[in-house]
């Protein structure tokens, strides 16, 4: 079943990257987070297909390293289980970071990945998305359902933990069907029920084709072979085991029917909680609740409340919403508020309800009447059928929602009358009052008509000025739009400032304007201390409340009224603030994608691009460099006896000692845990790089001291020379590590990591 991201969108990251780097790893595309998977980054990696339907969907899983991923793909690919292909596209925020395929090329048949045999717990907790699985169960119900077109089997199973479901690609529901009750072995992929909250309410395996549903045992007996039993002794076959955990959530009281259920609110979450509990709570009180967790009609419950109260008061307000919004389950048992008219109001035996309209959809607005109070009721507030009203309550749906699911029959569960107040009455006009609204007209046409010659001269003349004004905005619009495009475009940020502060003494009627910034000083065009001015100020703030610094501006002490250069200087810190995070972002992005985050040397991706540039230069100029590969002997000894802050303080200090030793045009890079490679460019023989790699080891010769700990280390050093050991990245690459590991295996009682605690 195919997963989208709800909206989610950074306009600030996407307008600013002009060319962030292509990420050609899946495990590093796995790694990233909601957000970083929301910027749209570009993509180009290898894997294998575990999951394709053919019949026209657009569901893609691929596996590559013990990691999966989920890709939009365009139909009619033509893929099968097995195949290896190379994926390019962006990036898309979901459940887990998944892939918008732009690019789907096959390179070679193959066959799929072993499938990873997996528990009950390890698929609900997710651990195991989008992989390929194999799990045992029994079939409960096996349907033949319709997805776009093409008929599917859809399995209900039973294990050991709980239920989940399989879709079955193919339409031998006759097969499935006589195996009711059968124990099987179910082989897809693990992909997760989402709510349209993106929260996972439940499995569904996606099964590529029938042969990979395997039948270990038969059932007992044949469905149709069982004996009628009464209706009214149909729950003599019931026997359920159940071993859900109590659970324990806090949250605020937006929804209290005694007996029954009430709703907690935490931030943007919300929670249907089914109790029995009929004491005395009240709206905005924060309580503790435990129960057993269950997904009924598609969204998250809590069965089974136990209600413990506390001191403390978090009154919740009202989300604005419309009935658009409402509908697509997003606000699924928030407190909302909306605004509809009123189509019929009715009283019913257990509760109040008025069918409102909005956006062109009917909803409800509910008012449960309390137990026990049904002789003695208030009366049901009178509102008028046509009145536009404002409701406030919890929004509930009809059925559960999902994030490909169409729009949902929704209701508003209110708290008391008071939830629904009248905005407007119905409108007065209608054939009762037609007669006098005529006349009225009548008089409306002869007073305008008195007016109109009157006007025509006012027209004339404001029109002249309206164009000019029209035309003075228009100019602005423009420039304001051609620095979000430079800012877009990454142009440098000197420039960007000097449009801004252009931008502002334009607005100002050409008063002189400019800013002041911690990262590239002054800016603009500032007053001269000689003239008598007063300069106005409006900090340059930024999204963490910290001050950027500031934009000015100069203007005559005769100045009254100073609300539009406010104003002008408040549209120019807000693009100051744009422009200079923007590239704070870009900057950091660069960084990340280049750079060890522990050590700050440059990362194995910079060192593999360096190499190859530097092979493509020394080849047409024919010149040489070399490849250093260094490997910090029984660097796991110094983890496991005194711990990974040791080691990562090891690590710190080992590389600020070797870029001590390494020339300017010398590059350190980490390869990754113990290992650092050194590329030294524009070298008149071997013997420099032997030298620059003596001194390396060099480097280890003083002890390492650190809180109270004394390291003595020592490395493997290999070295390996283009074009004599090799003339391609792999090859050089190779020649280094073995010549590395040569020099590891020489070595006879060398020296290893030692460490001992000092006293101070």
């Amino acid at each position: 079943m195919k997963r989208l991201t709800p909206a989610f969108a950074l306009l600030l990251c996407a307008s600013a990257w002009s060319a962030p780097p292509t990420l050609t790893s899946l495990r590093v595309i796995h790694s990233l987070t909601r957000e970083e998977s929301g910027l749209s980054l570009p993509v180009a990696f290898e894997a294998t297909v575990t999951y394709y339907d053919n019949s026209g969907g657009t569901d893609l899983f691929v596996q590559d390293g013990g990691v999966a991923i989920y890709v939009y793909a365009k139909p009619g690919a033509g893929l099968v289980p097995g195949d290896r292909v190379m994926v390019r596209g962006r990036t898309r925020s979901d459940f887990r970071p998944d892939v918008v395929g732009e690019q789907i090329t096959l390179l070679r048949h193959g066959v799929p990945p072993e499938p990873i045999p997996a528990s009950f717990g390890q698929l609900i907790r997710g651990d195991l998305d989008c992989m390929r699985v194999s799990v045992r169960a029994k079939v409960r119900s096996a349907d033949l359902v319709i997805a776009q077109s093409e008929p599917s089997v859809y399995l209900r199973l039973v294990m050991d933990g709980g239920s989940l479901d399989a879709m079955v690609v193919g339409h031998d529901q006759r097969v499935l069907r006589q195996n009711l009750d059968a124990t099987v072995e179910v082989t897809g992929v693990a992909a997760a029920k989402l709510d349209s909250k993106m929260q996972l309410t439940g499995i569904l395996i996606e099964v590529p084709k029938l042969s990979d549903v395997k039948v270990l045992q038969g059932p007992t007996t044949d469905p149709q072979e069982l004996p009628i039993t009464p209706i009214d002794e149909v729950l003599s076959g019931y026997d359920v085991q159940d071993r859900s955990r109590r659970v324990r959530t806090r949250g605020t009281i937006t929804y209290y029917e005694p007996g029954a259920a009430l709703v907690l609110q935490n931030a943007s979450k919300s929670l249907w909680i089914a109790t029995q509990f009929q004491g005395s709570l009240r709206v905005g009180q924060v309580v503790d609740v435990t129960g057993f967790p269950d997904s009924r009609d598609g969204y998250l419950t809590l069965t089974w409340g136990e209600i413990d109260e506390t001191p403390l008061q978090a009154p919740v307000v009202a989300v604005s919403a419309d009935a658009n919004q409402l509908a697509s389950g997003q606000y699924a048992f928030d407190l909302v508020s909306v605004e509809g008219r009123v189509i019929a109001s009715v009283r019913g035996a257990t509760q109040d309800e008025y069918v409102l309209e909005s956006n062109g959809r009917l909803f409800s607005a509910i008012f449960r009447h309390p137990e026990g109070e049904a002789l003695s009721l208030q009366p049901m507030k009178p509102i008028a059928v046509g009145s536009r009203v404002h409701v406030t309550g919890i929004c509930t749906l009809e059925y559960g929602s999902d994030p490909l699911g169409a729009p949902v029959a929704f209701n508003v569960r209110l708290r008391s009358f008071e939830d629904i107040g009248v905005i407007a009455q119905p409108s007065w006009l209608n054939v009762r009052n037609l007669v006098p609204l005529l006349g009225l007209l009548l008089l409306a046409v002869i007073a305008v008509g008195a007016r109109g010659w009157i006007l025509e001269r006012r027209v004339r003349r404001k029109t002249g000025e309206l164009a000019e004004h029209i035309e003075a905005e228009a100019e602005m619009e423009r420039r304001r739009s051609r620095i979000l495009e430079n800012i877009n475009a990454g142009r440098p940020l000197t420039e960007i400032l000097e449009q801004i502060t252009a931008l502002v003494s334009s607005k100002l009627g050409g008063a002189p304007c400019w800013c002041q910034t911690a990262i590239v000083g002054r800016i603009g065009h500032p007053v001269s201390s000689t003239e008598k001015s007063k300069v106005l100020h409006q900090d340059i703030q930024s999204h963490s409340g910290k001050s950027h610094g500031q934009i000015l501006t100069s203007l005559p002490e005769s100045l009254g009224s100073a609300a539009k250069v406010l104003d002008a200087l408040s549209i120019g810190a807000w693009l100051c603030t744009l422009a200079i995070e923007t590239r704070g972002l870009y900057t950091d992005l660069i960084h990340r994608s280049e750079f060890d985050l522990l050590t700050d040397v440059c990362n194995r991706f910079s060192l593999h691009r360096q190499l190859e540039a530097l092979i493509e230069e020394a080849s047409k100029n024919a010149r040489s460099f070399g490849l250093i590969y260094i490997d910090l002997d029984r660097f796991k000894q110094v983890n496991d006896e005194n711990g990974h802050l040791v080691g990562d303080l090891y690590l710190q200090e080992v590389a600020l000692r070797m870029k001590r030793q390494l020339r300017p045009e010398d590059m350190l890079a980490r390869l990754g845990g113990d290992e650092f490679g050194v590329l030294v460019p524009n070298i008149p023989d071997r013997a420099k790089v032997e030298e620059i790699a003596l001194r390396l080891e060099h480097c280890f010769d003083e002890p390492f001291l650190f809180d109270g700990y004394r390291l003595d280390g020592a490395a493997s050093v290999g070295i390996a020379v283009f074009p004599d050991d090799g003339t391609t990245k792999d090859s050089l690459l190779n020649a280094g590590d073995a010549a590395m590991y040569r020099a590891k295996n020489a070595k006879t009682g060398g020296v290893g990591d030692r460490c001992r605690n000092e006293d101070k």
